[in-house]
């Protein structure tokens, strides 16, 4: 998984009035919390633009007072009319604790279904796993040379080494529907 390298100062004050000047002056509050210790903190708006605006999932090493501490984004909040972004919360990663991440699927293959007219939908974007972070790699693969119409890809039958996943097995991924031009397939007459 790739990284992003954030810089952050530490904020002297805390507090609602604090964090309005801090966004005025284009600095966004954040939180560090998950390890020995808490950090709050602002960063630059145009620092976050390689880790939220982008259909990657990356990890953050944040530096503040000196020290660099790997992260995840937990959450991030923005304001509902302007879409700017207002806060951001991140775990730290420790180097003994698994992570739990939501990656992107990237679908893989030629769907047999599909070339016969059926129609491919993904019925999700992201997968929820757990396991350490050097071992999450940055999307899951899902391969569809298997997949005839009304067939689809669950959860369960998706296998990554030293990963879990964190969604119901039985859930659907993709799936090809059958659609009104679709060709019947060749029947063998004995």
């Amino acid at each position: 998984m790739k990284s992003v390298s954030i810089s952050g100062s530490p904020r002297e004050n805390v507090g609602k009035r604090d964090a309005k000047e801090q966004r005025k002056n284009g600095m966004i509050p954040c939180v560090l919390y998950g390890g020995e210790k808490q950090y709050q903190f602002v960063v630059a708006k145009n620092e976050f633009k390689n880790l939220i605006y982008t259909p990657e999932v990356k990890y953050a090493v944040i530096s503040i007072d000196g020290k660099e501490i790997p992260a995840i984004l937990q959450a991030s909040q923005f304001h509902p009319i302007t879409d700017e972004l207002l806060h951001v919360d991140f775990l730290e990663i420790l180097e003994n604790k698994p992570v739990t991440i939501a990656l992107p699927i990237k679908i893989m293959g030629t769907s047999p279904g599909v070339l016969r007219g059926g129609k491919l939908v993904k019925k999700v974007r992201k997968l929820k796993v757990r396991g350490m972070l050097n071992d999450i790699p940055e999307f899951i693969p899902v391969d569809i040379s298997g997949l005839d119409i009304d067939n689809s890809v669950k959860v369960n039958e998706l296998k990554i080494d030293n990963i879990t996943f964190v969604e119901n097995p039985n859930a659907i991924v993709t799936m090809v529907l059958s659609t009104r031009n679709v060709e019947e397939a060749p029947t063998e007459e004995a």
